[in-house]
């Protein structure tokens, strides 16, 4: 298989396109769950956003070190967008909806220059989960099942194989929770600085 811009790219179909149609023949079957599996892949992202801002206000009432970890989580998110998004650029999956026969998609095919390999949703949902782990165990017992939901949309909207959500959340998951961890005991010592001054009021009491 070659890309769109003639290189040799990974060729999804060949690793479980067979699973992708099984997927995207059932999404064909149950249209009374079209709507609401489409809203949650487009909007849902969202979702993520205010889990986030939770995490922040919840912590305004804790120690330095989870509010470092609520600060840091953000940080870890867009990093793990970069490094997947560099994964993408290396693989240059193409799309399932252009790899593959279909009658039926729930989204519309992105153009050939937007790669599949590996999911840029699920990558951000799976490293705000894994970030919430060290600001708010209650949060991210919400984040997880929201972030696997996520990555299940995308294959049943059909935007992604099976294995571009799995690697996404193979990304997101190691990078959110190690940048959260790196990053939250330096980043506690300037929280418990700036706590003191007029940042107190964002970042709560010392």
């Amino acid at each position: 298989m070659t890309t769109a811009s003639g290189a040799p790219g990974l060729d999804g179909a060949a690793i479980d396109g067979g699973l992708y149609t099984d997927v995207t023949d059932f999404a064909h079957r149950t249209h009374w769950l079209n709507d609401a599996v489409s809203l949650y892949t487009t909007y849902g992202v969202a979702l993520f956003g205010l889990l986030l801002l939770a995490g922040w206000w919840l912590a305004r009432r804790r120690d330095a070190r989870t509010m470092a970890a609520a600060l840091a989580t953000p940080l870890a998110v867009v990093i793990a967008y970069l490094v997947d998004d560099g994964v993408k650029s290396l693989f240059q999956e193409a799309r399932p909806c252009r790899a593959l026969p279909h009658d039926f998609l729930i989204e519309a095919c992105p153009p050939a220059n937007d790669y599949a390999f590996p999911s840029n949703h699920t990558t951000v949902v799976f490293a705000v989960a894994a970030g919430l782990l060290l600001v708010d165990r209650r949060l991210a017992a919400l984040a997880w099942p929201a972030a696997a939901l996520m990555a299940a949309s995308r294959v049943y909207v059909g935007a992604h194989y099976p294995h571009d959500v799995l690697a996404g959340a193979l990304v997101g998951i190691v990078l959110g929770a190690a940048i959260v961890a790196i990053a939250r005991r330096p980043a506690a010592r300037i929280v418990s600085r700036l706590r003191g001054g007029p940042a107190r009021s964002l970042l709560g009491a010392a």
